[in-house]
């Protein structure tokens, strides 16, 4: 059983199916992290080029850490020491690179629609670690084996995305993988930060960050993408917090047992205050740690790894 794409692009292009192969693939390589050396010999021989062309601490990480925890080789390159400075196209530098049999090129980019282009391009599979504001699958992925691993399930739960959703393409790939899986969306942030039609997407919308929060089962609070936007968003950094960061008066509206997650990077005391970050219904550090094992799921699958039960 394998996945129905050879490329992992985007959620839209993952059925329900290919989802729930890669969370249950993923909570098997977490097995992994218990033991005293963390690596197992399943991708042994085979490559991986990660090529990143935006800065990033949490995603570029867990791939290498996800390519070496498997045994797979790892190249990492990044834009500004290729040959793309010297004026060679990102099409034929990639070319170049499939010339040498890599197994899987993991990409990412600050402009849309990349990595599907490249993988028009080339025969090995292509994992999109991010392209512009349009798609983070993996992220999505990591953020959904986190609920499941918190709350048992994600169908029926109800979850609010608060923040700068028309500028995150976290928001974009959660929003299609949380309704894939059954879950309703509620998505909250002032009007420039709400992108146009996004009801059509199937979630509900509000200006209210009150309202998002109420009966909440998971909070998704996302930074301000203040790199993609062309102007200024709101009066104030300081009125912002007070109508949308997530505070622990404002906590008091969710249910009991809800769950706060983030991708990270976190601006405290903006979006969310140092207290809930760090409290106790926070799962942001499970999304990190899961966001290995989801990894290493994505390239034990599009490279067809064989699994052993002494792996």
């Amino acid at each position: 059983m394998g996945l129905s794409t050879r490329d992992v692009l985007d959620i839209a292009s993952l059925s329900g199916e290919d989802i729930s192969l890669i969370l249950e693939t993923a909570r098997r390589m977490k097995e992994i992290f218990r033991r005293p050396v963390k690596k197992v010999p399943t991708l042994r021989g085979k490559t991986v080029v990660s090529f990143f062309h935006e800065p990033s601490t949490r995603t570029r990480v867990s791939f290498d850490l996800a390519a070496k925890r498997l045994s797979a080789d790892l190249v990492s390159l990044s834009a500004s020491t290729s040959s793309m400075v010297k004026g060679e196209t990102l099409v034929d530098t990639v070319r170049n690179i499939e010339q040498m049999v890599p197994d899987v090129i993991v990409i990412r980019h600050s402009s849309a629609g990349v990595p599907h282009m490249l993988a028009r391009h080339v025969s090995v599979p292509v994992i999109n670690a991010g392209d512009g504001m349009h798609a983070h699958p993996s992220q999505a992925l990591l953020d959904m084996m986190t609920v499941l691993e918190k709350k048992g399930r994600i169908d029926g739960l109800r979850l609010a995305i608060i923040g700068d959703i028309a500028r995150s393409r976290v928001a974009r790939s959660d929003i299609e993988g949380f309704l894939k899986m059954g879950a309703s969306v509620v998505l909250a942030a002032p009007p420039t930060m709400i992108p146009a039609g996004v009801e059509s997407f199937g979630v509900d919308v509000t200006y209210d960050a009150d309202k998002a929060v109420s009966g909440a089962d998971v909070i998704m609070m996302l930074r301000i993408q203040k790199e993609r936007a062309a102007s200024f968003l709101f009066p104030s950094v300081r009125e912002y917090a007070l109508r949308y960061g997530l505070n622990a008066e404002r906590l008091k509206l969710a249910k009991k047992d809800v769950a706060i997650m983030h991708p990270g990077p976190i601006n405290r005391g903006v979006e969310i205050a140092p207290d809930v970050a760090d409290g106790k219904h926070s799962i942001i550090l499970d999304q990190v740690e899961n966001g290995v094992a989801v990894r290493m799921a994505l390239f034990y699958l599009v490279m067809g790894g064989q699994w052993n039960a002494g792996d």
